[in-house]
C-alpha cells in the first residue's frame, strides 16, 4: 500500500513557475514508477509526465515537453514536478500516481495509487 500526498498548488501568472511535490508513505516507494496527470474542468484526465523507479527514464506529454521536469528523490520518498513557462491552458488539478510498472507509464489505468490532487491556476 502506498499513500500519496501532493503539496498545495497555487495561482501563478502566465510565464511563471511552480513546483509540485508528492510525498509517499508506505513500503518500497523506490520500486514504483511514478507519474503526474492533469484534469481540467469538463475534460478527461491527461498524462503529463512519468519517471522510472531509478529516475533513469522520463516521459513527457508533447504539450509540456521542454517546460516541465519530473524528478524523484527515493531517499525522501518524494516525486516532483517543476513547471516552468506556465500557460493558462495548464490550469487543471494535478495528480501524482504510483504504478507497479517500474518504468512508469503514460496510461492512467496502469496506476495503482493516486494522490488527492492539487489545483494549479495560471492567470493570463
Amino acid at each position: 500500500q502506498v499513500h500519496l500526498a501532493e503539496s498545495a498548488g497555487g495561482l501563478v501568472p502566465a510565464g511563471g513557475s511552480l513546483r509540485l511535490s508528492c510525498a509517499a508513505s508506505g513500503r518500497a516507494f523506490s520500486t514504483y514508477g511514478m507519474g503526474w496527470f492533469s484534469q481540467a474542468p469538463g475534460k478527461e484526465r491527461e498524462f503529463v509526465a512519468s519517471i522510472s523507479w531509478s529516475g533513469e527514464y522520463r516521459k513527457y506529454a508533447n504539450s509540456v515537453k521542454g517546460r516541465f521536469i519530473i524528478s524523484r528523490d527515493n531517499a525522501e520518498n518524494t516525486v516532483y514536478l517543476q513547471m516552468n513557462s506556465l500557460k493558462p491552458e495548464d490550469t487543471a488539478v494535478y495528480y501524482c500516481a504510483a504504478t507497479r510498472n517500474r518504468d512508469g507509464s503514460m496510461w492512467w489505468v496502469e496506476y495503482d495509487y493516486w494522490g488527492q490532487g492539487a489545483q494549479v491556476t495560471v492567470s493570463s
